[in-house]
């Protein structure tokens, strides 16, 4: 089953480091950071892991959950959980799924059906495709996707930045032009008229007739 935003986020029971979970009744009422690795003890996730651990009150100031799943079992990553803080000074108390039968790997479109059921004998290689980021929305829709290559770190700076971009814009009819950051100036939808525009936001600049700017609304 292939994922696209504004698909509903597929929910599952699992075991995490944090004990059993249904996932949409955990992310509850809020936001959701779902986050994937190929396999404990890799080094470019290591640092990930630690990294996103060190950013868990900004998360958390958001209200948006964050959690991690590799296709390893969840003893494997209690044990990965001090390599993590050794390396990076950060301890993960976020959970981490454990699915080691590659269930949800599946159930998320990051491996195919034919990869078998245990990830036992698997190298990070087979699982190169278990390198994605998932942010979900309240309404348990997907919001943003995005899967990266296994040399390459994910800059978790730039989720914030989205989510900050995504929560402003669910609040008010508004859009976030190229390299915006919170607090600069925003684009005014086509949906709203110009007069419920001037209503709205007061003036703003029209460089072109389908293009308005104001500033960032509270």
């Amino acid at each position: 089953m292939s994922i696209r935003i504004n698909d509903e986020a597929p929910n599952f029971t699992a075991q995490t480091t944090a004990g059993e979970i249904n996932f949409h009744d955990w992310i509850g009422d809020g936001w959701a950071v779902l986050f994937s690795h190929p396999k404990d003890f890799t080094p470019v996730c290591t640092t990930e892991l630690g990294y996103m651990a060190g950013l868990a009150d900004n998360f958390s100031e958001r209200n948006v959950k964050i959690i991690g799943i590799s296709v390893d079992p969840v003893d494997s990553h209690q044990k990965w959980k001090q390599d993590i803080k050794d390396v990076t000074g950060h301890a993960v108390d976020y959970p981490l799924i454990g699915d080691p039968e590659l269930k949800v790997a599946k159930l998320y479109d990051m491996l195919p059906s034919e990869a078998g059921d245990t990830s036992e004998g698997r190298t990070p290689a087979d699982n190169a495709t278990v390198r994605s980021v998932f942010v979900i929305g309240p309404d348990k829709k997907v919001k943003l996707q995005l899967t990266y290559p296994m040399t390459t770190g994910r800059n978790f700076d730039e989720i914030l930045r989205v989510i900050d971009s995504m929560q402003l814009t669910a609040k008010h009819q508004v859009a976030t032009p190229a390299q915006w950051n919170p607090g600069d100036d925003v684009i005014i939808t086509p949906a709203v008229s110009d007069d419920d525009a001037k209503a709205r936001f007061g003036t703003y600049e029209q460089p072109k007739p389908y293009l308005r700017i104001t500033k960032q609304p509270q």
